[in-house]
């Protein structure tokens, strides 16, 4: 049975389209320029950030959000930014008595932002404040301490098959693939899909499935 259910927070309750777009305002470049090759470049398995040094070679991404919060222009997102599906299926995994929790890649000031959004979750993690990044094992040994109970008994959600549900596999967490973002689109390992648990268009299909998952498993 599944007990606790953990999301990752980009492109699976978040919707960053915006956040990017105001990257390629910062460098000057068209959004829709600076969206194909950020396509490209996940296209060839490459790290996203390497779309940042085709059009700025040395860019440096720490020091570059700096800049950006010092002219007033921070890296952010709001209630607007989130999924429409994303808040209802928290709270309905919630009610149904499962421990519900955030664990992404995301910098202090995401967790900041997504505490201040008062979420209908128990637990909120972020490479940041844990210290270890997707898609490290340790990042979801993590996320296993943190649900107290069996990798077997938690389900992880994600958009990414290389950041996301691959790793939560290979530590023994059952995992959910939602199709949306960017590599939710181009990334493509039918091996990897084919040991989810779930296969997802949308976070509002993800309750019931649990619940009659859970009902199977007794």
């Amino acid at each position: 049975m599944i007990a606790s259910v953990f999301f990752d927070v980009g492109e699976t309750i978040v919707d960053e389209s915006r956040e990017y777009g105001t990257w390629a305002d910062w460098l000057g470049v068209p959004r829709h320029t600076f969206s194909a090759v950020f396509g490209a470049v996940i296209a060839r398995g490459l790290d996203y950030r390497e779309t940042f040094q085709v059009f700025r070679p040395g860019f440096d991404l720490a020091e570059e959000r700096q800049r950006r919060t010092a002219a007033g222009q921070p890296e952010s997102f709001t209630e607007e930014d989130l999924y429409s599906d994303a808040r209802p299926c928290l709270a309905a995994l919630r009610e149904s008595g499962l421990q519900v929790g955030l664990a992404g890649n995301q910098t202090a000031r995401a967790e900041t932002i997504l505490r201040v959004l008062d979420l209908p979750v128990d637990i909120i993690g972020t490479s940041d404040g844990w210290g270890v990044e997707k898609p490290s094992a340790a990042f979801f040994d993590r996320i296993v301490t943190e649900a107290g109970c069996p990798a077997s008994q938690v389900l992880y959600v994600g958009d990414r098959l290389d950041n996301d549900i691959r790793p939560a596999q290979q530590a023994g967490i059952a995992t959910a693939l939602i199709r949306r973002g960017p590599w939710g689109h181009i990334l493509d390992d039918q091996t990897i899909i084919d040991r989810c648990l779930f296969q997802l268009d949308s976070l509002a299909e993800l309750p019931d499935l649990v619940r009659k998952h859970n009902e199977s498993a007794r």
